[in-house]
């Protein structure tokens, strides 16, 4: 199909409009030299001004991007509309709950301080946005046959100028020389710089090299205000794409600085070494190398912390991380399960925590800590007396797991039914995947029931 026509200035337009500008300038003149306004000169500026009110709306059409045009012109298929703008998405990406969305404005919810899905209402146990690169195939496939250009689909990255590269190179001179003072203004600048623009993190993707320059001087001195400025401006790099993530998670320094700083860092320089394991932990390459670093450890330690500005941060940096099976045995071998059992009891990040347990209790191990711990009886209130769909789902979803796996915990389940019927109301009104958990969980007790009575 030819290409619309939409983009170029539409000459005949512009000289329409010069020509309307001419007459109402003419019409003007007149009103000025006549005494009294006339009826005709009245009407003939109302249609000046009607008719260049038209021909501007025209050059500005003229002058729009083709997507502009083509949307009022052609109906666009309903999947490639984003769900909160309702317009054609630029760059779709995926939210945890599975639904797609376009990135802009996906990225103005969460930043707003949600964190639900905007479409299914589910608590997203993470905020990580994943490209979909199916969908966004398919929309440039459409735009295509439609006649659409899609250059203006994705943003575009800002191209880095030989003056950016000689300020990127003198600032790596300065955080990698033996001077403090200029190892802090360097590290200060960079992190401004990469948390700005694309072009710095494009600059740092270059090569291995400017990301060896860059944590230098932490190999050597334990300052506090650098540590924060040098571990930041990772997480900032981390964010620019998939090639950057790999190189960062691949230099030999990276890991153990973001365990050191985890460990012994303060609150911002932990918070952010979290948010960093969780960017870098993305790429599922980066999962298995991160996982058998030991980073875990000091992971669950800030979330056994509690302090409010790290826990999501190191909850979201576990989470993705144990998607990878075998990042999970270890999560429970370092106490994941005794820590977030503690902090879900309490009351405490349960949205958040409550998703990563759901997961972590796929491990034989966690079952049996769950057991220990006596969690059944909160999993039970939180089913019973949660206002939150998706905290009943997580819990019954533990549940079904402890009582497939330990039948010493029967009687209590069993006992909770028959003076709640907790189980059965979740089977009638919770989501899907809760009501499948809980029929399963009322077929193993009626099962149960029948072996009992017939020995």
């Amino acid at each position: 199909m030819a290409k619309t026509g939409f983009f170029d200035s539409d000459p005949t337009a512009i000289a329409k409009a010069k020509e309307l500008k001419l007459e109402m300038k003419k019409l003007l003149s007149n009103v000025e030299e006549e005494d009294g306004l006339s009826v005709q000169t009245i009407d003939q500026l109302q249609e000046a001004l009607t008719a260049f009110r038209q021909a501007t709306a025209m050059r500005k059409m003229a002058k729009s991007s083709s997507l502009e045009m083509l949307e009022t012109a052609v109906s666009c298929p309903d999947e490639f509309r984003c769900p909160l703008s309702n317009e054609l998405m630029r760059d779709p990406v995926v939210l945890a709950s599975g639904q797609t969305y376009d990135k802009l404005f996906i990225q103005r919810w969460l930043s707003s301080g949600n964190r639900t899905c905007p479409k299914t209402e589910q608590v997203l146990p993470h905020t990580a946005l994943t490209p979909n690169v199916l969908i966004r195939d398919m929309i440039s496939k459409w735009c295509k046959t439609v006649g659409l250009e899609t250059t203006n689909l994705h943003e575009s990255k800002k191209a880095v100028t030989r003056s950016d590269r000689e300020v990127f190179n003198s600032l790596l001179c300065k955080v990698s020389s033996s001077n403090l003072q200029d190892q802090r203004s360097a590290a200060k600048e960079l992190r401004l710089l990469t948390r700005k623009g694309t072009e710095f993190r494009a600059l740092f993707g270059e090569s291995s090299e400017g990301i060896t320059r860059l944590v230098s001087p932490l190999l050597l001195n334990r300052d506090k205000d650098l540590e924060e400025d040098v571990i930041t401006t990772l997480l900032n790099i981390s964010i620019h794409d998939d090639s950057n993530k790999k190189l960062v998670c691949e230099n030999p320094n990276v890991i153990p600085l973001l365990i050191d700083a985890l460990t012994r860092g303060t609150v911002a320089t932990r918070s952010n070494a979290a948010a960093a394991i969780f960017t870098l932990s993305a790429l599922d390459s980066n999962k298995a190398l991160i996982g058998k670093s030991g980073i875990l450890k000091p992971l669950i330690d800030l979330l056994e912390e509690g302090n409010p500005l790290a826990i999501k941060d190191a909850a979201a940096a576990i989470f993705t991380l144990c998607i990878a099976h075998e990042n999970r045995s270890r999560a429970v071998r370092d106490g994941a399960v005794r820590v977030l059992g503690k902090k879900i009891s309490e009351g405490l990040y349960v949205d958040e925590l409550l998703a990563l347990l759901a997961m972590l209790v796929t491990h034989w191990k966690a079952v049996e800590e769950l057991g220990e711990l006596g969690g059944v009886s909160w999993l039970l209130e939180i089913t019973r007396e949660s206002e939150c769909k998706r905290n009943k789902e997580n819990a019954i979803v533990i549940l079904h797991t402890i009582c497939f796996s330990d039948r010493t915990k029967w009687k209590e389940i069993r006992e909770e039914e028959s003076s709640h019927g907790t189980i059965t109301r979740l089977a009638r009104e919770g989501t899907s995947r809760a009501q499948r958990k809980a029929n399963g969980i009322l077929d193993r007790l009626r099962k149960a029931m029948h072996l009992t009575h017939t020995a």
